[in-house]
């Protein structure tokens, strides 16, 4: 009976130190045979093209849910400031139009809040990575899933 406390506690420990974060989502599938579940939960998640990118924050559970549903379709990680600077910088868009600082929105975004708040398209669309990538096979072979922190030399790539 220790033992399962003892993991229960480190397990609690590990998600509240990732609280938090934002991931980076991207569309690596495309739109050919898609299951329509995975294909509803893309839709309403705004990834509905090949290479579109959205943020997300990792401690909203309703989206973390979709996410696993999704992870055979796309690639995610926690992006770093520096990665979510570059992607403003080169792939955001305000709706009206105005300049803005990218390290500003970057830290703000990392802060708490979300894009539609601060004026900007809730996603970006991104190029094809240089150098190309294996979209068919998971993480440690390919692209697709959970990339952890090297979704951050996928995004420089995409831009």
């Amino acid at each position: 009976m220790a033992e399962k406390t003892k993991k229960i506690s480190k397990e609690k420990i590990e998600r509240t130190k990732i609280d938090g974060k934002l991931i980076a989502v991207i569309r690596i599938s495309g739109e050919v045979k898609v299951k329509p579940a995975v294909k509803y939960t893309l839709d309403r998640l705004r990834l509905r093209r090949k290479y579109s990118c959205i943020l997300i924050n990792n401690s909203n559970k309703g989206l973390m849910g979709m996410l696993k549903k999704i992870r055979f379709s796309v690639a995610y990680g926690i992006i770093s400031t520096e990665a979510l600077a570059a992607l403003l910088k080169a792939r955001g868009y305000k709706i009206d139009k105005a300049k803005f600082n990218s390290d500003e929105i970057a830290m703000e975004l990392i802060s708490g809040k979300k894009l539609e708040q601060l004026g900007f398209k809730p996603f970006f669309r991104l190029h094809p990575p240089r150098g190309g990538i294996k979209s068919k096979l998971q993480y440690p072979k390919g692209v697709l899933g959970d990339n952890k922190e090297n979704i951050n030399k996928l995004v420089m790539r995409m831009l």
